[in-house]
């Protein structure tokens, strides 16, 4: 916890041994397009790569040799995976999605697959294309067109940037992002500096990476201003999900935010049923005892159809006296046979076949 106290993040260090050719330009490349096409006119925009990296944090001068190097921010944005790990050994990225049950993963991506760089900033936008490939949610009209970027895109973006943002990457078990078919799970390493009541609550911004958040405020991802939860939770409760969770863990540190893509009307009504089917549920001998009772009072049901076939009409001691039960017994069973129907009241009344039962 210590390395977490002062002003200057870990991220902000400068990896003195480390050259900038290291880092991996086709993701740099991708990250200054995307930079460009969101803020287009950009100041950074004419700086030459070396002048860029410096100028997002991703590079700085060292003391030791005066010479441009990469920042420990670089090299896990830009950096190949098995250059992240000689400088992070407990790095690592996982992605796993079970949409279906018998099979232990229906998509997995991991840091270390060596079939892609590793990168922070890379596995945000696979990761991103992937959280958001299934979720419904209606899209809205604005001038006559479609909107697909909804308030709960935002948040997931939010939540993912949060996550990797804020994640301790000298921590072990690394960053954790699991996707089942009612939820996603975003697991970082690290406690929460603001504490879990001030993460919900918001209003103070204290990054664990600082130099990690400039990079992702540049093209347009995550918050400042320590907003970004709060929005989470606003969001999931206009869409009338259940409340996200914030779950924080020691030894080792762990931060795990739970969302929920369920109704909380439907998940109210399903602890109402289990626990109603809790209290209804009975012995084994009564569950046998209340079958025969059913059966018998099918059988009765067809005898007193028969009975009324042939008589017509007829009173209800009547009927009894037939089917071998009490007065009240045999009310009960002609009150549930939708074939049946009274006519006149009290001592005259008497039972008939419906006219669509005749």
């Amino acid at each position: 916890m210590l390395r977490d106290q002062a002003e200057k993040t870990m991220d902000m260090e400068v990896l003195d041994d480390v050259p900038l050719e290291d880092l991996n330009y086709e993701t740099i490349l991708g990250y200054r397009n995307r930079h460009q096409v969101l803020n287009a006119g950009h100041p950074f925009e004419r700086l030459n790569n070396d002048e860029y990296l410096r100028s997002i944090g991703a590079a700085a001068i060292s003391k030791e040799d005066h010479q441009l190097h990469p920042t420990a921010a670089g090299m896990l944005i830009f950096g190949n995976e098995y250059n992240i790990v000689r400088h992070f050994p407990d790095y690592f990225l996982d992605y796993r999605e079970v949409l279906d049950p018998s099979i232990r993963w229906t998509d997995r991506l991991q840091s270390s697959s060596g079939e892609w760089s590793g990168n922070i900033c890379d596995f945000y936008f696979r990761v991103y294309n992937k959280i958001i490939k299934d979720v419904k949610v209606p899209f809205s009209m604005k001038g006559g067109d479609r909107i697909d970027d909804t308030p709960v895109h935002k948040a997931l973006r939010e939540a993912l940037a949060n996550c990797l943002i804020n994640a301790d990457y000298y921590g072990t078990r690394g960053v954790v992002i699991k996707k089942d078919q009612d939820r996603i799970i975003f697991e970082n390493p690290g406690y929460i500096r603001t504490g879990k009541e001030q993460m919900r609550k918001g209003g103070k911004s204290d990054p664990r990476n600082k130099t990690l958040m400039k990079m992702f405020n540049l093209v347009n991802i995550g918050e400042r201003s320590g907003s970004g939860v709060p929005n989470i939770f606003n969001t999931w409760e206009d869409q009338g999900w259940k409340e996200p969770v914030i779950e924080e863990r020691f030894d080792p540190d762990r931060t795990i935010l739970t969302l929920e893509f369920v109704d909380k009307t439907n998940k109210e009504k399903a602890a109402k049923k289990s626990g109603e089917e809790k209290t209804a549920k009975k012995s084994g001998e009564e569950k046998t005892a209340k079958k025969k009772i059913t059966n018998k009072t099918k059988e009765k049901m067809i005898k007193i159809k028969e009975y009324l076939s042939e008589n017509k009409e007829a009173k209800t001691k009547d009927i009894a006296e037939y089917i071998g039960l009490k007065h009240s017994r045999t009310r009960e069973i002609l009150s549930q046979m939708d074939s049946a129907e009274s006519i006149g009241t009290n001592t005259n009344r008497k039972y008939r076949l419906k006219d669509n039962q005749k």
